[in-house]
């Protein structure tokens, strides 16, 4: 096969490597070569037939289309086959582990997909009446009330739709409270070990960002953060359990001095889930935080399709949280779109999206929690972490754990490149691990770690399942110390081999342009 225009080499292996000698068909058994669906283009072919038409005449002048359009034909079964093929040739969480450090990839019961798909939740319209939402509207009030009482807060903002818009909302409603007592603050401390979000989301409100580093436990350094803080400094946002999976022991000593110095706390929640059940961070002297639906009550999680992240906020920070929410007045629920006088949202910084959230991941998450109840949501986070210690200590002498000795980690383990010898590096391991059949976990993040592998198996894992991925990871960590150089054609057994990332990201090609037209633009 030629090279493709994104620079990468869609070749299979030659004869005589690993995978065996080439076939006729490009196919491996059951592992079917798939061209893209332009190349597979036949003239007039189509799923229906149309009976010829006469073009009507023009009504737009000199935009009317003078060429096809450039969708390529293909009949019915063609079409069928072609992305059901493609399907077979991704990873999923319903294939296998999924150890995306950060990203807590974790199973998504069916259950939860059934309650979405009822009519009341899934076929309503954001401007219907409220008399005819009742049902959905008390879903998402008693959503936000398990929010606000597993957190510890005062009240929860449930418009956000993803964790970085969750971000934005916490700031938003930070700078409203500042400005209201006349405080122009213009500094948002990030500690090195919080999320990569964190300092954009900050930037993004206009503020100016400083690092506060790390001790050589991976948590943050209370002394340099204590010597920083000042009358410029508007806030904190810190990531409890960091980015390294640790846990922050001093964050009350951290949120005391923040609020002594007359600056706000925000805490990234996404990695609630490992303390769901046995931490409240509003305990903590928390003022808003984040969670990820997806990262702590089992909503689907990427793909392009919808998020949530609510923010939950102290007392302090309640009137200035967005607007609208769900208010139940008697028996009847309503959408409080307008500022109140009051507590509740007496000082809203405004909307932070057009309409109240995403119903579907909504559901969802009521569904999960509604399944495990408090107990069962306790255990979760307990399973997550010690899902996570045990590959960290089932790969002790195998892989270097930057911060194993400052003890037990949270939901993940963290690892680094340290031993491999010379020319080997996390990348090569992780495109191994893909030969072995698992999805590679989270590369070179956190950055504070030379060549960081940072693993999540999350709790919805057998014991069964992390055994088998600790010991694929474990072969290919033995290679890599060993300086096995065919680490360096990995993978050999997927359906494409390794690319040029760089330019690949560099100079991608999102528009398919036939042969004919590529040698016409190369003259």
């Amino acid at each position: 096969m030629s090279i493709n225009q994104s620079g990468w080499r869609p070749e299979r292996p030659e004869a005589g490597d690993a995978a065996g000698a080439p076939t006729f068909t490009g196919n491996r058994a059951l592992m079917l070569e798939e061209p893209l669906i332009f190349e597979m283009d036949e003239a007039d072919g189509c799923g229906v037939d149309f009976e010829p038409v006469a073009r009507p005449a023009g009504r737009i002048g000199n935009l009317a289309r003078s060429a096809p359009i450039g969708l390529p034909g293909l009949s019915e079964p063609q079409m069928v086959r072609h992305y059901t093929r493609l399907s077979r040739q991704n990873y999923a969480i319903d294939l296998g582990l999924f150890p995306l450090g950060s990203c807590t990839m974790k199973h998504n019961p069916r259950l939860n997909e059934r309650m979405a798909r009822l009519p009341g939740f899934a076929d309503i319209h954001p401007l219907q009446p409220v008399d005819t939402v009742q049902g959905a509207l008390e879903l998402i009030a008693s959503l936000g009330e398990w929010l606000v009482k597993l957190t510890g807060m005062h009240s929860v903002a449930m418009s956000p739709k993803a964790g970085a818009h969750g971000e934005l909302c916490g700031l938003l409603a930070i700078r409203s409270a500042l400005e209201a007592r006349g405080d122009a603050r213009e500094v948002i401390l990030v500690p090195e070990s919080a999320h990569g979000t964190n300092p954009a989301t900050a930037a993004f409100c206009g503020y100016r960002v400083e690092n506060i580093p790390a001790t050589p436990a991976g948590r943050v350094d209370l002394e340099a953060l204590k010597s920083r803080l000042g009358p410029d400094v508007a806030a904190v946002m810190i990531t409890n359990p960091n980015t390294c999976g640790l846990f922050e022991p001093e964050m009350i000593a951290i949120s005391e001095a923040c609020h002594a110095a007359g600056g706000l706390v925000y805490c990234d929640g996404a990695n609630f889930n490992a303390i769901v059940g046995r931490v409240r961070p509003g305990d903590l002297g928390i003022d808003a935080m984040h969670i990820n639906l997806h990262k702590t009550f089992s909503t689907p999680h990427g793909g392009g399709g919808p998020g949530s992240g609510p923010v939950v906020f102290s007392e302090a920070l309640t009137p200035f949280a967005p607007l609208p929410f769900v208010e139940k007045q008697g028996d009847h629920y309503v959408l409080v779109e307008e500022e109140t006088v009051g507590e509740h949202h007496g000082q809203s910084f405004g909307r932070m999206t057009a309409f109240h959230g995403q119903m579907g991941m909504f559901s969802r998450a009521l569904s999960y929690i509604l399944s495990h109840g408090a107990d069962g949501l306790r255990q979760v986070s307990g399973d997550a972490v010690l899902n996570a210690n045990y590959v960290l200590r089932s790969l002790d002498g195998v892989l270097d754990a930057p911060f194993g000795a400052s003890g037990p980690c949270m939901h993940e383990a963290l690892f680094s490149d340290k031993g491999f010898a010379g020319g080997l590096s996390t990348l090569d391991l992780a495109k191994g691990l893909i030969d072995e059949g698992f999805h590679p976990m989270t590369m070179y993040f956190p950055l504070v770690v030379h060549g960081a592998m940072l693993v999540e198996p999350t709790e919805t894992e057998s014991k069964t399942a992390l055994d088998q991925f600790i010991g694929a990871l474990r072969s290919v960590a033995e290679r890599a110390k060993a300086g096995d150089e065919t680490l360096k054609a990995a993978p050999v057994h997927a359906p494409r081999r390794r690319l040029d990332e760089t330019l690949a990201a560099r100079k991608p090609v999102l528009v398919w342009k036939n042969s004919v037209e590529t040698a016409e633009a190369a003259e």
